[in-house]
């Protein structure tokens, strides 16, 4: 009898009709899924489970966030305009529609007591919706990139947001104001996460460590990780605060804090994972690519979730005075102070929905459509929770493992995305309009015939007759290789010439004279070798001057105006550093020149460099402005961009 595994894949399916952008698991049973895409949909999932049970319309652009409600009847949805709307899946309807971010958003929660809902963004900026008032409560402001992750503490009284800028923060919602930053990260930090009972934070970064916080002392308790496995993109404590499981490209890691070490890893084929969970023994992967979302199972069974020196933890109901943990650490108060104030969630959701003035994207409530595509399932997964309270909660099975000499699942079978005839009329009504920007995922080279880099077929080889199959000429393997190096012999010399330049470039660089190897780089008019030197520079802001933003500038305009997507992200990230870094002395110096009179050679120096960089960010401007139209993460990346610029006319 074969053996089973200890992981393996098992589901794939097509999600959207265009790409997929975001998902998230339901963390309280675990067996629940929704998915964001580019179509401007939210569709939902049981996971195991290859049909779609509800479709979700309304946004009126791409879908980039979502997340459960804590006891899963709710769904936030946050767009790429900014917005967010919650839906009651119970009843199958929109329960609030929020405005008020600048750009995309990029992290939900929902307040352990489920009134408040919090929102991280692209604009830097966090804020907290009073769901049942619909309205912002409060915008907290310090962050100065993308808050990425965002979670409220298991008590309600904190936030702790992840920013793009490497920093960690904690927010008190009663102060309404931050109460301490963590900046030991070199990294975007990716996830924080707050174990469920114990005064302690865990936060993973793309510097592939993971750091956990004391939260009476806002010490660093210990930092593990591992170089081969790459960024960080997720994390989650085991329910029982036992461990935590740290999720990046294709591996699984299973941390323990004190010590600090990973006790457990797991090779996974999922990719770049984008949520994990826990149920019934199992842990639960899902990560998505284009438009398809792949799920995976690890059994906890089979892996090693403690090791010498660990404390156990207690149950969270165990009655300590003042609550300790077994480690000596404090626990979360997890019981909702009562209140006379406080609505109940059924009188939260049938409020009446009025029209928010604040709204920068319009609505239309016949807009706001839910779809239920699988009505058995439905009634199963969202209308089956009623119950009365002392009804015992049915226990969920575990996904059966296959067997370890199993063939691989044949991933080109996954069940195609069932659109509804209105949307199919309406595609196909639309013509097709070609591809302005090659993407960076891209599975083939753009503008290459690949026949070229195939051994050709002999003349000898064609038959006569075409009854016949041709008789193909024996080849030598003499002859086999030649016939593939001549085929590869344009691809070795453009890589080569590209290795040539970047060694030229490096020498330079090494011997410590980086203004004459970005000189040298620029002159080789070679756009390959300037976004390798880019993405150099842009993990280095400090060697960034205004010398070297006067011949950089023109060569990030001619990158943004490129069809390669790779190209383009490069240019705004570098063009980002500039901004943040140099708008407000070029708008300084070109709104007050130096007056005659005197001789101040540095400062008409500067003078002459502000105003060359000013006349290149205006050309700059011109074609973000052209480009900010665009849809996807490119369009939004350029809408940023733009506000950057205009504040140089401020």
């Amino acid at each position: 009898m074969a053996a089973t595994k200890r992981a393996w894949k098992l589901q794939e399916f097509v999600a959207h009709g265009s790409n997929v952008n975001c998902l998230a698991l339901g963390y309280k049973s675990g067996r629940v899924m929704v998915t964001g895409g580019e179509d401007k949909k939210v569709n939902m999932w049981a996971v195991g489970k290859p049909n779609c049970i509800m479709s979700l319309s309304g946004h009126t652009s791409p879908v980039e966030c979502v997340r459960f409600g804590n006891a899963e009847e709710l769904v936030v949805a946050g767009s790429q305009s900014g917005s967010l709307k919650i839906w009651d899946l119970e009843a199958a309807k929109i329960v609030r529609t929020l405005t008020g971010h600048k750009s995309n958003i990029r992290s939900l929660d929902f307040h352990p007591y489920g009134e408040f809902v919090a929102s991280g963004s692209m604009d830097t900026n966090i804020k907290l919706w009073d769901v049942r008032r619909k309205g912002c409560i409060f915008t907290y402001k310090g962050h100065t990139d993308a808050v990425n992750c965002i979670r409220f503490s298991p008590d309600g009284r904190w936030i702790a947001s992840a920013g793009e800028d490497s920093s960690l923060k904690m927010w008190d919602l009663t102060a309404g104001k931050m109460i301490q930053e963590f900046k030991d990260h070199t990294g975007p930090v990716t996830g924080v996460e707050f174990h469920p009972n114990e005064f302690l934070l865990a936060s993973g970064s793309a510097d592939r460590t993971v750091k956990f916080w004391d939260l009476e002392t806002f010490q660093l308790v210990s930092s593990t990780g591992a170089a081969e496995s790459g960024a960080i993109r997720c994390i989650f404590f085991h329910p029982d605060g036992k461990c935590l499981f740290g999720g990046s490209q294709d591996a699984l890691r299973v941390f323990a804090w004190e010590p600090g070490r990973c006790l457990d890893a797991f090779s996974m084929g999922w990719g770049k994972v984008a949520d994990i969970s826990v149920a019934s023994s199992q842990l639960i992967g899902a990560s998505f690519s284009q438009t398809n979302v792949s799920v995976y199972i690890v059994d906890l069974n089979r892996a090693q979730m403690s090791g010498p020196g660990m404390v156990s933890q207690p149950a969270p109901s165990e009655p300590v005075k003042p609550p300790m943990s077994a480690s000596g650490r404090r626990m979360f108060i997890t019981e909702r102070p009562p209140t006379s104030s406080t609505k109940k969630a059924s009188e939260m959701k049938t409020e009446p929905e009025e029209e928010s003035s604040a709204s920068n994207e319009p609505e239309d409530d016949s807009s706001n459509v839910a779809q239920i595509e699988n009505q058995d399932d439905y009634r199963e997964v969202f209308q089956g929770r009623t119950k009365i309270e002392r009804t015992p909660p049915r226990k969920l099975e575990p996904f059966p493992a296959p067997p370890e000499d199993s063939p691989p699942e044949d991933q080109s079978k996954a069940k195609p995305y069932k659109q509804p005839a209105k949307e199919q009329k309406a595609k196909q009504e639309q013509p097709m309009k070609p591809a302005t920007i090659v993407p960076a995922d891209r599975n083939k080279p753009a503008d290459l015939n690949m026949a070229e880099f195939l051994p050709k077929r002999p003349d000898s080889a064609v038959s006569a007759d075409p009854r016949r199959p041709p008789a193909v000429k024996e080849q030598s393997e003499d002859e086999v290789l030649t016939s593939l190096h001549k085929g590869h012999e344009s691809m070795c010399a453009v890589l080569g010439n590209r290795h040539r330049n970047l060694e030229i470039v490096r020498a330079l660089w090494t011997s410590g004279d980086i203004k004459t190897s970005v000189d040298s780089a620029v002159g080789m008019k070679d756009l390959s070798v300037m976004v390798d030197l880019l993405n150099v520079l842009i993990l280095k802001h400090s060697l960034w001057t205004l010398d070297l933003c006067t011949v950089l500038l023109p060569q990030i305009q001619e990158l943004l105006a490129s069809k390669y997507e790779s190209y383009c992200h490069t240019a705004c990230n570098a063009l980002k550093i500039v901004l943040r870094s140099f708008s407000s002395i070029i708008k300084t110096n070109v709104q007050a020149p130096p007056m005659g009179g005197g001789v101040d050679i540095s400062r008409e120096e500067r003078y002459k460099k502000c105003k060359v960089c000013h006349g290149h960010l205006m050309s700059i401007r011109g074609l973000v402005e052209k480009k900010q139209s665009m849809s996807g993460k490119l369009g939004s990346t350029f809408r940023e961009l733009q506000i950057m610029l205009n504040g140089l006319d401020d």
